[in-house]
């Protein structure tokens, strides 16, 4: 890969985002990306991967705007043309060699955008947990990237974060919108889209944009952290985690509910979940017998940071 560095630390895999000069998403490194996910959702030893960029202050600076140029150049759409040339997209990609013919054809702005939708969505719906070490500046696609993860931790610097597209014209296209309007609310969403206002990494950290702000020397150390501890669950249950935790808040309340029960059950009736909860409840008869296991907060602390079988 020509965009991607990656190193293993036994169930953690740190990846190393790198395209100098302009440090640009395009569609070369959303394909390499595309290979990682496939890479990592093949090989249960990975439960965790780090992303993090090489440049000195850049992350990812923002998505190519001359590919992006290229992709809606042609005839003016309105939506209901866009919307059928996407649904066509769609119903292609089921047919080998379909996208990438289409992909030499006007519609290959469609064919970008589903490619980098399918890419989050397959990172959303991975077992395996996907963690941003942003080390440094990024927006449009590169903070829509940070966004389709499911940890995000950011440098402490003059820094800043955040989606301005609507300056040159357009919105968000590589889920921006929408994500940025689910972890914040739609009032708020609006506001820094409309405003194109970008956040330094307090006020990103204070709004829930990002989780941490952490001295630029402990980044990378501390999202490793993180990853070999969201790495040490069962990927069933990180899997059924993200799927209620992704999927739900979009449904109403009584469909939200059952997807709960769905995934608790799902992965909750697992031998390996199960064997987990016998030796949980042992350890805590012999460790505290006069507690039982759910009103013991030390229990769960202990067991916080356990491999799972």
């Amino acid at each position: 890969m020509s965009h991607l560095e990656a190193e293993r630390r036994d169930r953690v895999m740190v990846v190393r985002i790198s395209n100098p000069p302009r440090h640009l998403m395009n569609a070369a490194m959303v394909a390499e990306l595309d290979q990682l996910v496939t890479t990592v959702d093949s090989d249960s030893s990975i439960g965790a991967v780090v992303l993090t960029g090489t440049a000195e202050d850049s992350f990812i600076a923002h998505y190519d705007v001359e590919e992006i140029a290229a992709a809606v150049e042609g005839p003016t759409v309105g939506a209901r043309a866009s919307g059928g040339a996407l649904r066509a997209v769609g119903a292609a990609s089921h047919v080998p060699g379909a996208r990438a013919a289409i992909g030499r054809t006007p519609l290959k702005g469609a064919v970008a955008l589903k490619n980098i939708h399918d890419l989050f969505l397959r990172m959303n719906r991975s077992s395996t947990v996907f963690i941003a070490a942003i080390n440094g500046t990024t927006m449009g696609g590169g903070c829509e990237l940070c966004l389709a993860c499911d940890l995000r931790l950011m440098a402490d610097g003059p820094y800043r974060i955040g989606l301005p597209e609507i300056t040159l014209g357009f919105i968000p296209g590589a889920g921006g919108t929408t994500r940025l309007a689910r972890y914040l609310g739609p009032a708020k969403a609006l506001q820094l889209m409309l405003e194109a206002e970008v956040l330094d990494p307090p006020a990103a950290a204070r709004l829930g944009l990002i989780h941490r702000v952490l001295p630029k020397e402990r980044l990378l150390p501390e999202a490793i952290r993180a990853a070999e501890l969201a790495a040490s669950r069962l990927p069933a249950a990180v899997q059924a985690l993200k799927h209620a935790v992704y999927d739900g808040p979009a449904m109403d309340l009584e469909a939200a509910l059952h997807l709960e029960r769905t995934q608790f059950l799902a992965s909750g009736s697992r031998p390996e979940s199960k064997q987990i909860l016998r030796d949980f409840i042992e350890e805590q008869g012999r460790v505290a017998p006069d507690k039982t296991p759910w009103s013991d907060p030390d229990a769960f602390i202990r067991w916080r940071e356990r491999p799972a079988p």
